[in-house]
């Protein structure tokens, strides 16, 4: 890689740590390139986005970020998980972990907070945001439900009277 390839790189991750809310850490040594491929297509699926690293550009880019803080997990085979909100990159890194064992969560962060391992498998553990908004909808639709039917055994009680 070239001095105006890292330059650019550089640049690049800067801009990505300026745009995400959250960044999830792991390392991937003995993942195939199929394995890493999958990963990078559900994280994509999700609305999140997946970078295999550099480690020395990358604690290069973390300054003046407020992701700084992260630069201590850059050490090995890193790559980074990110997204604007604060549980889909989690969610999909948490969930591929569980089944393939290459793949080893190491930290993240969301905003300026620190977030341990614990707390990446808690917030993936949370619905996302459409899953929130499907289970208002359904507690919003059910009251009519409810009512439509009530107002149906009525009207059905009624004209078996007559």
């Amino acid at each position: 890689m070239n001095r105006e390839e890292k330059t650019q790189l550089l640049a690049e991750l800067k801009d990505l740590f300026d745009k995400s809310e959250t960044v999830v850490i792991s390392h991937y040594k003995g993942l195939t390139v199929e394995e890493v491929s999958e990963l990078r297509n559900n994280i994509r699926k999700a609305g999140a986005g997946f970078r295999v690293t550099k480690n020395r550009i990358t604690r290069l880019a973390l300054k003046g970020t407020k992701f700084e803080s992260l630069a201590e997990l850059f050490v090995g085979p890193t790559a980074i998980a990110f997204a604007n909100d604060p549980i889909s990159a989690c969610k999909v890194c948490v969930e591929f972990a569980k089944t393939n064992e290459k793949l080893i969560i190491i930290g993240g962060a969301m905003g300026t907070g620190v977030l341990s391992v614990d707390e990446i498998k808690r917030l993936a553990s949370m619905p996302s945001m459409d899953e929130l908004r499907a289970k208002i909808i359904g507690l919003l639709q059910a009251p009519a439900a409810q009512l439509a039917r009530v107002t149906k055994a009525y009207s059905e009680k009624g004209e078996a009277a007559a």
